[in-house]
């Protein structure tokens, strides 16, 4: 996994837009992808071109129809390498400190 370009496909907000559309309904086309956005069709094609560079998305060709993918791995990586370690301290300290304050010593 390169990191870099998922966090540079991530940072930007038109992109997270377009995840959240293929999110809501995955394998939809670039007219589709259009209707739901206020920017150029060349301008969302850019965003889906680094979105696949990053690995996030993946498009399958049927006849004259692109369709857009997501694809969830890429995000588990990032979440598990740099989300999940943090979270697990945070939930630890947070159940200690509620043990501490009910008095419970089990």
């Amino acid at each position: 996994m390169d990191d870099d370009k998922v966090f540079k496909a991530l940072s930007d907000s038109s992109r997270r837009t377009l995840l959240d559309l293929l999110c809501a309904e995955n394998g939809q086309t670039l007219g589709q992808l259009c209707e739901n956005l206020e920017m150029a069709r060349q301008s969302v094609t850019q965003h889906l071109g680094l979105l696949e560079a990053a690995n996030l998305i993946s498009t399958v060709k049927r006849g004259r129809e692109k369709r857009h993918y997501i694809n969830p791995v890429p995000l588990h990586d990032v979440y598990v390498r740099w989300v999940q370690k943090f979270e697990v301290q945070r939930l630890g300290l947070l159940h200690d400190l509620k043990t501490e304050l009910e008095g419970n010593t089990q």
